[in-house]
C-alpha cells in the first residue's frame, strides 16, 4: 500500500537525531516547559518571521487560546455572559464551512457563535466577498483557513477587519512554511494557529501546537492561559487551561524543523509530477494562485464519482483520503434550520468531489507514477 502519510518513515530517516533529543530530555528531568520548549518557540518564531511564538498542547488549543487572548468571544471579554454588545446575541466569528471540525470547535469554546461564509471554488479557502456579506454588528473575528497548505486571500479580509476593528486568527494548522505574497503563514494577522499533529508538514510524535503573533500582550496572555492562568508560580490571575507542550515533543520538533523547508520543496516537486501526469485527464487539479506558495499538506484533486474512484485506488494499493466528506454546517453538532443543505453550495460540492492523493517527503517518483496510473485508470483516462 502506498501510504497517504509516513510519520514512521520520518522517524526512521532521523532516528539517531530524534533518539538523542529524546534521551537528552529524559536525562534532564525537565519534561514540561523548560529549555527545549523555549528553544522551539524561538526557532519557530524565526521561521515564521514573527516576534512571538507560544507552544501549546495541540492545534485546537492554539485556535482556542488565540481567540481567548484576542477577546473574540464572551468567555474572553469583560462583558458578562448573556450580555453581548448590541444585546441581540453572542459575539460572532466568521470562518469556512469546509475545514476540520477544530476550526469551529474553538469558536464555540470561547463563547462565540460561528457564522459561515462560503469558499472560493478554486482554492477552497474563504471567499472574501462572501465574508463581507456575512458581517454583522456582532462580528468580532474572522478565521481564514489555509486549507491543504494554500493560503487564503488575506489582503481583502485584512481590509475588512481594519475597517471594522476585527480580530483575524489564521488557521495555519495545514500551512507550515506557506507564503502569502512572500510573507509566511502565521505572520499576517492578529495571530496564527499551527498544529504539530504527526501527519502535518511539521509533525511531532504526538499532539502539539503553536500560536504566533506580533502582539507581545497577546503572546503573554496565551502563555498564562496555557498554564492555568498563572502569572508567576501559584499566582493565578485568571482561569486558564492545562494546554502546555511537553518537552519531548518540543525536542523532536526542533530536529524536524531544520528539515521543513527541504520537505516542503519535496512536496512541491511531487505536486509538479502529479500535474504533469494528470493534466488533461479530466481530473481537477489543485490551484496555486500567483501570490501564494502552496506547501501541499494535501494534494487534493476533484473527481466525479469520488467514492468509486477512491475504492478503485484502494484496490490498487493507493491510500487516498477524503478531507472532508461532510461540510461543517451539516455536521450533527452544528446543523440547524438556519444552515441546512444548499446553504453553502461551493463547500457542499467540494465535499462530494475532493480526493487527497498521497503526498509526503518519503514518496518516491516511482510511487507517484503508480498513483497516477491507478487514478487515470479509475477515471477512464488511462
Amino acid at each position: 500500500m502506498i501510504p497517504a502519510a509516513d510519520p514512521a518513515g520520518e522517524y526512521a530517516a532521523l532516528k539517531a537525531e530524534i533518539d538523542e533529543a529524546v534521551f537528552r530530555v529524559l536525562s534532564s528531568g525537565r519534561y514540561i516547559g523548560g529549555p527545549e520548549v523555549e528553544a522551539l518557540e524561538e526557532e519557530f518564531a524565526r521561521a515564521c518571521g514573527v516576534p512571538h511564538a507560544v507552544a501549546v498542547g495541540s492545534g485546537t488549543d492554539a485556535l482556542r487560546l488565540a481567540l481567548l487572548a484576542a477577546e473574540a468571544g464572551e468567555a474572553a471579554s469583560a462583558i458578562p455572559r448573556g450580555t453581548p454588545k448590541d444585546g441581540a446575541g453572542p459575539p460572532e466569528v466568521i470562518t469556512s464551512p469546509f475545514s476540520f471540525f477544530a476550526s469551529v470547535e474553538a469558536i464555540g469554546q470561547v463563547g462565540a457563535a460561528t457564522v459561515f461564509a462560503d469558499i472560493d471554488p478554486d482554492t477552497l479557502t474563504l471567499d472574501p466577498r462572501r465574508v463581507e456579506r456575512a458581517l454583522t454588528k456582532r462580528t468580532r473575528a474572522i478565521i481564514p483557513v489555509h486549507l491543504y497548505g494554500h493560503p487564503a486571500d488575506l489582503d481583502p479580509i485584512r481590509d475588512l477587519a481594519a475597517r471594522r476593528g476585527l480580530v483575524i486568527v489564521e488557521d495555519a494548522c495545514q500551512a507550515h512554511g506557506a507564503l502569502y505574497k512572500g510573507k509566511p503563514a502565521g505572520s499576517l494577522a492578529t495571530a496564527g494557529a499551527f498544529s504539530f499533529y504527526p501527519t502535518k508538514n511539521l509533525g511531532g510524535c504526538g499532539e502539539g501546537g503553536m500560536v504566533t503573533t506580533g502582539d507581545r500582550d497577546l503572546a503573554g496572555r496565551v502563555r498564562r492561559l496555557r498554564d492555568h492562568g498563572q502569572e508567576g508560580k501559584y499566582r493565578h490571575v485568571e482561569s486558564g487551561y492545562n494546554a502546555r507542550l511537553d518537552a519531548l515533543q518540543a525536542a523532536i520538533l526542533r530536529v524536524k524543523l531544520k528539515r521543513l523547508s527541504a520537505w516542503n520543496e519535496r512536496r512541491r516537486s511531487i505536486a509538479q509530477r502529479y500535474r504533469e501526469r494528470l493534466g488533461g485527464s479530466g481530473v481537477v487539479l489543485p490551484v496555486e494562485r500567483p501570490w501564494a506558495r502552496h506547501v501541499f499538506h494535501q494534494f487534493t484533486v476533484r473527481v466525479r464519482r469520488r467514492d468509486e474512484v477512491r475504492a478503485a485506488l484502494e484496490a490498487r494499493g493507493v491510500a487516498a483520503q477524503v478531507h472532508y466528506p461532510i461540510p461543517l454546517h451539516l455536521q450533527p453538532a452544528l446543523a440547524g434550520p438556519a444552515a441546512g443543505a444548499g446553504s453553502f453550495p461551493e463547500a457542499e460540492r467540494a465535499a462530494r468531489e475532493v480526493l487527497s492523493l498521497p503526498v509526503h517527503p518519503g514518496l518516491s517518483d516511482g510511487q507517484v507514477d503508480l498513483v497516477c496510473d491507478a487514478l487515470l485508470a479509475a477515471v477512464g483516462a488511462g
